[in-house]
Parts: C-alpha cells; sequence; structure tokens
C-alpha cells in the first residue's frame, strides 16, 4: 500500500489504492498528518479503495475531527460500493463531505 500526497484546488489531497486495514492504517495517518500539517482542508482519495477496516475508519474520523478544528474542510472521494456502504452502515455519510471524483470533492470544499 502506497500513499501519495498532492493538491486539487488548494486542497491537501491524500491518496490509497488497495487495502486500508490495522496493518496500514499507521501509514495512513502519517499521509494525512503531512498533508494537514501543510493545509487545513483535505480530500482523501479513496477511489481504488477496495476494502477498509474500522481502524482505518477511526483516522478518517480524526482527520475530519483535526480539519474542522483547523478551520479547514473534509472531504472523502469513494467509488468502490463495499466502501460507500461502510460510511452509510456507520453513519458516516452524514458526516463527510463524500464525492465521486477528487475534484467534487475539491470544489464542494470550496
Amino acid at each position: 500500500m502506497a500513499f501519495t500526497i498532492g493538491t486539487a484546488g488548494g486542497h491537501g489531497v491524500v491518496r490509497a489504492e488497495g487495502e486500508l486495514d490495522v496493518g496500514n492504517a499507521p501509514e495512513l495517518r502519517e499521509a494525512i498528518t503531512a498533508a494537514l500539517d501543510a493545509r487545513p482542508s483535505l480530500v482523501v482519495d479513496l477511489a481504488a479503495v477496495t476494502f477498509m477496516d474500522s481502524v482505518s475508519l477511526g483516522v478518517l474520523i480524526g482527520a475530519h475531527n483535526r480539519a474542522r478544528e483547523a478551520g479547514g474542510g473534509f472531504a472523502v472521494v469513494c467509488a468502490d460500493e463495499r466502501v460507500a456502504r461502510i460510511f452509510r452502515i456507520t453513519g458516516l455519510d452524514q458526516v463527510f463531505t463524500i464525492a465521486a471524483t477528487v475534484e467534487a470533492a475539491a470544489a464542494a470544499l470550496g
């Protein structure tokens, strides 16, 4: 699992692919922390993620809270129905801004 950090529309972007689980959650947290250190708003691109466990959800919740505390925004890009279902089941689809593309997520954050 590799995480890449970039930008889109003035917001930080962390891209992930494959499976997100307890084994790589620390790497995800590090990438998100680096992106939030540079910019207060963040898009986490999960378009290429096929599985996500509860530890990874916890990392995303922490990132959401940190972005909000810094006066920024937080959005998630989700294309896989299995991952989208996790957000619906947990109610996080009502908490996070969820978009189909990085561009749409960045636009939603303003």
